[in-house]
């Protein structure tokens, strides 16, 4: 049993599950946007198969990304000891649980509805592009942010079955928000990119040039975010999430400059992880409330 429950944290620890707590809260923000909105019934099972679509591609998408990865990881010393360079998972076993994922996300998106499923492979398609974009493009945090952008457009897909301007608003927040916060954590591994032929942000325009790039992003995060809630139930909930999110993005500049690094983790995990709660939690309770 212990070493079941081993093989189970390698698994978890090899698609970086805290992770999840980056655009969950985003998606659930969209599904109850959606219901609010278009006066659907709440459904139990439709929550469950957003939830499950959620972690399936998410899952696909990191397993992917260390897959394809590896190599390069275990010459990373801040990288070696993930799960496959380290020999806790093979490539083998990496690849299988990846295509396992895909086929419970197409499964699943398929029983939602035409729409769903249509995308879906698109959906993958996307997720698993970006793990390749470093070799040949600086944009990639920026493919990174669609790919995590996608899932609140399609949770509101899934319970309406059509797209409208809001929800995209909420992907165009993702997209800058994580493409920003994602600049930040790329500057750990600037010195090894260059000297991999890596490509990134701050390869291409330095760690000054980065921060002000991912300043710039984070603008159009807020901006997106208030163009957002004005289409949202107005009320007090709703305006202290957004100004509790975007303090957060403010902070996270505070702590990282050209001249101060060792944050990076703080600003990284910590507090992207109480922006999007903290967002999610007000903006659905104002939603709730009307």
């Amino acid at each position: 049993m212990r070493q079941l429950f081993g093989k189970i944290g390698d698994y978890m620890g090899l698609v970086k599950f805290s992770h999840t707590i980056f655009a969950m809260p985003f998606a659930l923000m969209a599904f109850v946007f959606a219901l609010k909105t278009t006066d659907t019934p709440f459904s139990w099972i439709l929550l469950l198969q957003v939830i499950g679509c959620m972690v399936f591609a998410r899952n696909v998408a990191m397993g992917f990304n260390r897959w394809a990865d590896w190599k390069i990881d275990s010459e990373n010393p801040r990288t070696a000891t993930r799960e496959i360079p380290a020999g806790k998972i093979s490539p083998k076993s990496a690849m299988t649980f990846v295509v396992i994922n895909a086929l419970l996300f197409i499964a699943v998106s398929s029983s939602i509805n035409l729409l769903t499923a249509l995308l879906s492979p698109v959906a993958l398609a996307v997720v698993m592009f970006y793990s390749y974009c470093k070799r040949f493009t600086s944009l990639a945090h920026l493919v990174l942010g669609l790919s995590l952008g996608i899932a609140p457009s399609a949770a509101y897909i899934a319970v309406t079955g059509t797209l409208t301007f809001a929800p995209c608003l909420i992907s165009l927040l993702v997209l800058t928000w994580c493409g920003g916060f994602d600049i930040i954590y790329a500057l750990q591994d600037l010195d090894f990119d260059r000297q991999r032929g890596l490509h990134s942000i701050p390869v291409r325009f330095g760690v000054r040039g980065a921060l002000y790039i991912s300043i710039a992003l984070h603008a159009v995060t807020i901006l997106a975010l208030i163009l957002f809630a004005l289409h949202c139930p107005q009320g007090w909930l709703l305006w202290i999430g957004v100004a509790l999110f975007s303090l957060c993005i403010v902070v996270e500049h505070i702590l990282v400059t050209p001249n101060k690094q060792r944050n990076i983790g703080i600003a990284f995990g910590t507090l992207n992880g109480i922006a999007s709660l903290t967002l999610a939690t007000f903006t659905i309770l104002q939603l709730i409330v009307g």
